[in-house]
């Protein structure tokens, strides 16, 4: 069997590495975009392809022509690389609000476009949005502008979901509430041991690219915590 091969940003920590090392044990071909690319614990033998990818900078048309170049084939993108600005819809000044929707939302949206011919090709591609629970609900004020980013990542997955369903596409929007990463740690006193481990998202992952296309799954939300409807 072919291996599979896909695309994840945000590779070198937290949640966008867990799911790199797992599909890497499940056998996937992998290109990882980091900032500073550096081949991880997992990857002894250098297996994985690296790309220097930061989402505000750009450069997906290459990052995609390097990958198809290294393995012939693009059968999936995951998109992990976010950022969270912990601001109010109104302290939060246009830069921040346009930082979010750029690497939140653009910058996934341009990885899917550069890669979506090869995706088509693969006839059962698949996306992966790495979203937030920010994006169903505004918990806070404090997160209301990131909620509006991450409101739109999931609006994107759902896009994504439409134009791609006739060519066997299939788009899911993860959306969990605290990850034990470094990102959740900087911005809430909730207990890390009580968060969500970052390989359960992973697994929530490869599950959700396993899926067969008759079994889409448009939205997969996770949460640590009790709330009302998660």
């Amino acid at each position: 069997m072919t291996k599979r091969t896909a695309l994840v940003t945000g590779a070198s920590r937290g949640i966008g590495a867990a799911i790199a090392a797992r599909l890497h044990v499940s056998g996937w071909n992998l290109s990882l975009g980091m900032r500073k690319p550096k081949h991880p614990v997992f990857d002894e033998g250098g297996a994985c392809h690296l790309f220097p990818y930061d989402a505000e900078a750009g450069g997906e048309d290459t990052w995609v022509v390097e990958a198809k170049r290294r393995f012939g084939r693009i059968d999936a993108v995951i998109a992990c690389a976010g950022i969270m600005i912990p601001r109010t819809i109104l302290s939060a000044d246009d830069e921040e609000i346009d930082r979010q929707m750029a690497v939140n939302v653009k910058a996934p949206r341009r990885l899917v476009r550069a890669a979506w011919s090869d995706l088509k090709q693969a006839r059962h591609g698949r996306v992966i949005i790495l979203a937030s629970l920010s994006g169903q609900r505004v918990k806070s004020a404090a997160s209301g502008a990131y909620s509006v980013s991450k409101f739109a990542a999931v609006a994107l997955s759902h896009a994504i979901r439409q134009e791609g369903w006739e060519h066997g596409i299939r788009a899911t929007a993860i959306c969990p509430s605290y990850v034990n990463t470094d990102m959740a740690r900087a911005i809430t006193d909730f207990d890390p041991d009580r968060m969500t481990d970052p390989d359960t998202i992973a697994q929530a992952a490869e599950l959700i690219l396993n899926f067969p296309d008759t079994a889409s799954v448009a939205e997969f939300n996770v949460n640590c915590m009790l709330e009302p409807s998660f």
